[in-house]
């Protein structure tokens, strides 16, 4: 059975500014996501499943979805803040979304084989897609807790116009071991990369791996995840701005033995618009990619 890619489409970009999923930035007007779509497609996925907010609908399957029609199966769920476990209600002065790992939540009533996670706004090249797809394709029928994430080298997923968050990852004979969150990665003044804490700049190796929430899961991840939310409702549900992220959901179920996460290698190129200035560059980048023969001159 082919995989399943599960596209993040829900968030807006604070950063950015506006709705960054439906930016055109291919030179038909191709968004980021439409560059996933059809790399995935190319890498062997089967079926593309949308997590959007009920309020963006209409705008969605008039400027995306219409795209995909005769192209590949789809299907769309909703993230709401007030879908939440029973026994739990939504605080009312709660405005943001509940994060990355909620929104993966809404997926467990469509998708019922090996899948693909992915953000809507981020240029992952083709390369990450074929890695992931032949990572799931050969998993056995039924087999659960062996997971996996694509580790991009930190030098290839940097922006020139201020500093990122990743997931710094720590590996052991390929596997996952530890996600650590670093807020402030960049280049330093001499052009090194550092990331910055409380106590100043700390050097990373270029091609040390991070995580750019690009990850494989068996169906069985949804229910370590209803689990996983639970505790931290418990824990977090008045904080107003407490989000349930995926690593955090994986590194539990790591750190106790459930469940392995093999680090894929890709030596894919990452991209996005974090910040308004990066957008030229990367208009430019994708421009180039269709030049290269990469992509033909439209892709859907």
């Amino acid at each position: 059975m082919k995989p399943t890619l599960f596209v993040l489409a829900a968030g807006m970009g604070s950063r950015y500014g506006g709705l960054k999923q439906l930016d055109g930035l291919g030179p038909h007007g191709e968004t980021i996501m439409d560059y996933s779509i059809y790399d995935a497609i190319k890498s062997g996925f089967g079926k593309v499943v949308f997590v959007i907010r009920k309020d963006f609908e209409q705008d969605f399957r008039e400027k995306i979805l219409s795209k995909y029609e005769n192209v590949i199966p789809t299907a769309v769920v909703f993230q709401s803040i007030q879908d939440l476990p029973e026994g739990f209600t939504c605080p009312e002065d709660r405005t943001k979304p509940w994060g990355t790992n909620h929104a993966v939540l809404m997926g467990k009533d469509v998708i019922k084989e090996p899948f693909a996670v992915i953000n809507s706004d981020d240029f992952y090249g083709r390369n990450s897609f074929e890695v992931m797809a032949q990572e799931l394709l050969s998993l056995p029928e039924g087999a659960h807790d062996r997971y996996s994430m694509v580790g991009f080298k930190v030098g290839n997923t940097l922006s020139d116009s201020g500093t990122v968050s990743r997931g710094v990852c720590v590996t052991e004979n390929g596997l996952l071991c530890s996600v650590v969150e670093r807020t402030k990665i960049g280049y330093n003044e001499k052009g090194d990369i550092v990331f910055y804490e409380a106590d100043g700049e700390h050097p990373l190796e270029a091609d040390v791996p991070v995580s750019m929430n690009f990850w494989g899961f068996t169906p069985d991840y949804f229910e370590h995840s209803e689990k996983s939310f639970v505790k931290f409702l418990e824990r977090d549900i008045n904080t107003p701005k407490s989000e349930f992220f995926i690593p955090l959901t994986v590194s539990e179920l790591v750190e106790s033995g459930t469940s392995t996460v093999k680090v894929l290698k890709t030596d894919s190129k990452w991209f996005g618009v974090t910040y308004s200035e990066d957008r030229p560059a990367v208009v430019e980048k994708i421009a180039q990619l269709h030049r290269d023969g990469v992509y033909p001159e439209k892709l859907f």
